[in-house]
């Protein structure tokens, strides 16, 4: 039998100033990649080959556009990305207007599956969910007084900034300033000058681990010693990096969308050993992410004995309860996952430590 080759399209920022990320992300892709064509996949009784085409979308809309376009035209069976909401929202129009189903492992924007799109798909909670929470932690159990948030402009900082700032006045928080920066700024002087004379015991950011990290040295500049929150944009292994040193013990708490507990650690223990044997880094944040998202787009086409994106899309919506190494994916209406979980951190002696998996 000839063999049915299956062309997966995978975008995310391989350029720029989360290119770590977005390298992390295209590695999970190629993983899953290697290990589906080793197992020798039959797809409608013939045997599957498997081939990556990988974009890069240096985290910038219009190139996110440029991207998608350039793999739908290349006609590719499915899409894994973008990393971010800011590039992953516009590039669902073209996949939607195409028929090319998109998983993000990572775009976490509650717009990205509200659009009406039956190709659009994620496997991490949203915004809605991962701001509200740390904004009710900021109350609850940091209890933060005076809240400050500061977010990028981005889709995805502004967003979860915006939901932050709701979970602290639902948990009957105050927050006595906003104010806001943009994704490539290095001086913050200003607006850190303005927030301290409001004394803020907490300083939410919205965005990236590469601002942030400059933001925690300004911070300590002025003598500010609030703790710093932020969602999963700024929750890496880098951070401690970025920021030169500067951050106390226990200083920062963030979050990241996904987690896994009791069984599933081991999984994704074995998936960061195997990842760092196959390639020689250690995970950064989203690449079981990607794994995952590769392989439950799979999982559809051998289901529907095709790999054809019209055939197998109703059954890639009907994934329910499958086992990946980052827990367990059910979608919704909305292509949302079910009960995702997030997981929240802080930093020690310049490492990243697990305080919670919350759901």
């Amino acid at each position: 039998a000839q063999d049915l080759v299956v062309k997966i399209g995978h975008v995310g920022p391989t350029s720029g100033g989360i290119a770590h990320l977005g390298k992390d992300n295209e590695l999970g892709a190629r993983m899953a990649i290697d290990e589906l064509n080793a197992k020798g996949v039959m797809i409608g009784g013939k045997k599957a080959k498997f081939e990556l085409l990988a974009e890069d979308d240096a985290g910038d809309p219009k190139q996110g556009t440029a991207a998608a376009q350039k793999l739908v035209d290349s006609k590719v069976n499915g899409v894994i990305g973008h990393l971010n909401s800011g590039t992953s929202i516009p590039a669902s129009k073209v996949y939607s207007d195409a028929g090319v189903p998109q998983i993000s492992p990572s775009a976490t924007n509650p717009k990205f599956t509200r659009n009406g799109y039956k190709t659009t798909f994620r496997v991490v909670a949203d915004d809605v969910h991962l701001g509200g929470t740390l904004g009710k932690y900021a109350v609850t159990q940091l209890k933060g007084k005076a809240i400050a948030v500061i977010d990028d402009r981005t889709a995805y900082g502004q967003g979860v900034a915006d939901e932050f700032e709701k979970g602290v006045k639902a948990a009957g928080g105050k927050v006595v300033g906003r104010e806001f920066t943009n994704d490539k700024a290095t001086d913050f002087s200003s607006i850190l000058t303005s927030l301290k004379g409001k004394k803020p015991d907490v300083i939410f950011f919205g965005g990236m681990d590469a601002v942030a990290g400059p933001m925690l040295r300004q911070m300590k500049q002025l003598g500010i010693e609030a703790k710093f929150m932020g969602g999963d944009g700024i929750c890496s292994g880098e951070l401690p990096k970025l920021s030169g040193g500067t951050m106390g013990d226990g200083q920062v708490v963030c979050a990241e969308a996904g987690g896994v507990e009791g069984e599933s650690k081991k999984s994704m223990e074995d998936f960061k050993a195997k990842f760092k044997e196959k390639y020689k880094v250690d995970v950064q944040i989203y690449a079981p992410y990607v794994y995952d998202a590769t392989k439950v787009m799979v999982a559809a086409m051998e289901k529907a004995g095709s790999a054809d994106p019209a055939k197998y899309l109703p059954v890639l919506a009907k994934t329910e309860g499958y086992k990946g190494v980052t827990g367990t994916i059910s979608f919704d209406g909305k292509g949302d996952i079910k009960n995702g979980a997030l997981t929240l951190y802080t930093y020690k002696g310049g490492a990243r430590e697990q305080i919670a998996v919350v759901r």
